[in-house]
């Protein structure tokens, strides 16, 4: 009995580490990269991007992964027609040039099977950029209703728009510093 378990768990063992990555699709009803961005020092302005597409790769079993996404710049919402025209135009994001926002980037920094960190680049308005993401929470289910898994995570970062030429209101006194946060789920690709 005991050669039997043996033989199981080093078959499973075995099994566990040659574990291939496993690709995701986000999921674009699930995923809304937001950010906070000052205006003159007297209130802060919140958006968010409604259209995103992309994948991840993780392999567990390894503690490493990628994660490579694109953003629809032109659809970005503030709540506000006026502002969201503003936020698309030549001033912010010139959408007409520039209409993807991409991140590029490795998971890292595995604690208990999940990573605490991305470490990537973020194009932007034509300019790259490394840019690290912190992992607020990250966590995989099975998904209840398509029987595949799927992972979800919490991100967050600080980045200067002028280093990527935003720099819109700057001699307004408009700080620079945007906060991102990003919510992301992606289902196990069929």
């Amino acid at each position: 009995m005991n050669k039997l378990l043996g033989a199981l768990l080093c078959t499973l063992a075995t099994g566990a580490a040659s574990a291939a990555p496993i690709t995701y699709t986000i999921d674009p009803t699930h995923t809304f990269p937001s950010f906070e961005a000052d205006h003159m020092g007297i209130s802060v302005w919140r958006g968010k991007f409604n259209k995103t597409s992309g994948q991840v790769t993780l392999d567990k079993a390894k503690g490493s992964g990628t994660i490579d996404v694109t953003i629809d710049a032109n659809s970005v919402d503030f709540g506000l027609d006026i502002m969201n025209d503003k936020a698309k135009s030549a001033e912010l994001f010139d959408t007409a040039k520039y209409p993807h926002v991409r991140y590029k980037g490795k998971l890292d920094a595995f604690v208990n099977g999940a990573p605490t960190q991305v470490v990537g680049e973020l194009t932007l308005h034509g300019v790259t950029k490394p840019v690290v993401l912190k992992v607020n929470s990250f966590k995989c289910i099975p998904h209840p209703m398509l029987k595949r898994d799927l992972c979800g995570a919490d991100a967050s970062a600080s980045i200067n728009r002028d280093d990527f030429g935003i720099d819109a209101g700057k001699p307004y006194g408009f700080k620079m510093d945007v906060a991102l946060r990003i919510q992301v789920e992606a289902v196990q690709a069929p």
